[in-house]
């Protein structure tokens, strides 16, 4: 329990820090999110499928000679990791890197009221609350309390809101097989699959800055840290702790996030900011201690 607690926290902690990488390359070296988004997902994508032909060989061969599996974790990791990564980057671009973490944090509520519809059964008063407060932290984050004065700038506000709908796509599409195959195998391919497809139809490598070392360095951390290694800590903390607790303790990352903004790269944050943050995240606490048969 002790060694998946802390894992969570780090795998966490970890993710909100490369948020604050791709901060500071667009602010230093105003590096394309796209360009940005391919490095990130090619390598880290590569060094998710290695460590799963160590850890789990059998599945990951299972899983590559299916070919209808196969198309499947492309299309998840096409319109799930490549949507995903990319608006959550371009979100940062546009606000910061706090910010744009707390607003993709919005796709718990999303995901909610799609459960909703789709089983055509009426919110709970918990589930309420949250859209409330969901909705709520969101106006006081993009207004300061003012409808006519917006303290966010309008591309900032709707990546965030895009990168919280693609994170609803990151997390439902791939349920299937990671139930079959495990969580690394089918993320490794994935985000290999994603990565190669904004290198070709993006022609990323067009898009490259020159870097110096502090720039190669940012980039190599979110590579490394903010990806290969979050991901690997997260899982293992889901597979000792479970699911729920995981979400709950995985809600470091907005706080991270902000922290090393606010910390590192001296982004200041207003009270209300703050106080949106808090309903925003409140709601991830609310919808992870709900029973796990709703």
């Amino acid at each position: 329990m002790k060694k998946g607690l802390l894992l969570t926290l780090l795998g966490g902690t970890c993710w909100g820090f490369s948020g604050a990488c791709g901060q500071y390359l667009f602010n230093h070296y105003q590096v394309s999110s796209f360009w940005l988004a391919s490095m990130r997902m090619c390598f880290a994508g590569l060094l998710l499928s290695v460590t799963a032909m160590i850890v789990a060989r059998e599945p990951l061969i299972k899983m590559l000679h299916n070919y209808h599996d196969v198309i499947e974790c492309l299309i998840f990791g096409v319109c799930g990791l490549a949507f995903c990564q990319i608006t959550y980057l371009q979100a940062i671009k546009y606000s910061n890197a706090g910010t744009a973490t707390v607003l993709q944090y919005l796709y718990p509520v999303m995901i909610m009221v799609l459960v909703c519809i789709k089983t055509q059964k009426l919110p709970t008063k918990v589930e309420v609350l949250c859209v409330c407060l969901a909705i709520g932290g969101t106006f006081v984050i993009a207004t300061h309390g003012h409808p006519t004065n917006m303290a966010l700038s309008k591309e900032g506000l709707i990546w965030g809101l895009i990168s919280a709908v693609s994170c609803c796509f990151y997390t439902l599409l791939p349920r299937r097989l990671m139930g079959i195959y495990g969580s690394i195998p089918v993320t490794g391919i994935g985000m290999l699959g994603g990565g190669l497809f904004t290198l070709i139809v993006f022609r990323t490598p067009t898009l490259y800055r020159p870097l110096d070392m502090n720039g190669l360095i940012a980039t190599a951390a979110i590579i490394i840290v903010g990806t290969t290694l979050a991901y690997t800590m997260y899982l293992q903390g889901v597979k000792d702790i479970g699911p729920v607790r995981a979400s709950m303790v995985a809600s470091i990352e907005p706080v991270s996030a902000a922290s090393f903004a606010c910390l590192w790269l001296k982004t200041p944050f207003a009270g209300l900011d703050l106080i949106g943050f808090a309903m925003i995240i409140t709601t991830i606490f609310l919808l992870a201690v709900k029973p796990e048969e709703e």
